[in-house]
């Protein structure tokens, strides 16, 4: 990996490595590692498994903290949900980390970059990098910054067709998406959908797969029928 782009990276995060190699291992995976023949524990998967660690430790205290009046299986079930595969991949997504990774080339080809599992992945293992290099008070701040900040915004984001759903259904009106185009080689497509309440249009999205774009969609929609509630009010 280039210096300039573990540069960029940086001044996305705010946190500068000490030992920019660390970096480097948590963005290489094991599909990258395999091609150039590197040690198996050259790829990210060991400081993912550290990553993994530490989120849930900084993801807990938090979760502790802003909870004082539940049980230990709300707080279980609501940990659940701050550091799910999906939630971590939005978290990913925001700071662009899908550019920085090393992949092989097939797995770069068939969308990699954007799929789920690997960017979750890649993050905690990214949390394990500054975790190693800069101790318990950076990994702390970059899960904050990053992930625990706005949860409820993600959360709603990740979650937001169900809730249109809901506030569709309190109101008593029918929902549908509609996949408006297809477009891009079988390899990398791009879809857009809109989303329509009682047979009208209200938002429109696009996405890298029809789930996504119905998922960015419902949240827009959500945004909107939140705003017209507000100037109703």
């Amino acid at each position: 990996m280039k210096r300039e782009k573990i540069l960029e990276f940086e001044n996305l995060i705010g946190y500068h490595f000490n030992n920019p190699d660390l970096l480097v291992t948590a963005f290489t995976h094991s599909s990258y590692a395999n091609e150039k023949r590197l040690k198996k524990y050259e790829c990210n998967e060991r400081l993912e498994f550290l990553g993994d660690a530490v989120l849930e430790l900084f993801s807990s205290e938090f979760i502790y903290a802003n909870n004082p009046q539940k049980p230990e299986g709300d707080l279980t079930r609501i940990r659940a949900s701050y550091v799910c595969e999906p939630t971590l991949a939005l978290c990913a997504r925001e700071i662009k980390l899908g550019e920085f990774l090393l992949l092989g080339k097939g797995e770069d080809i068939t969308g990699g970059r954007d799929r789920d599992s690997i960017l979750s992945d890649a993050l905690e293992a990214a949390i394990g990098a500054i975790y190693l290099d800069g101790g318990f008070s950076q990994a702390k701040d970059f899960i904050h910054n990053v992930i625990l900040k706005d949860i409820d915004k993600k959360k709603l984001f990740y979650d937001s067709k169900t809730y249109l759903q809901e506030i569709v259904q309190r109101e008593h009106n029918e929902l549908e998406y509609v996949l408006d185009s297809e477009d891009g080689p079988d390899h990398n497509k791009t879809f857009t959908v809109s989303v329509h309440i009682d047979g009208k249009q209200v938002a429109q999205a696009v996405g890298k797969t029809k789930k996504k774009a119905e998922q960015a969609a419902a949240y827009q929609a959500i945004l909107l029928l939140d705003k017209t509630k507000e100037v109703q009010s």
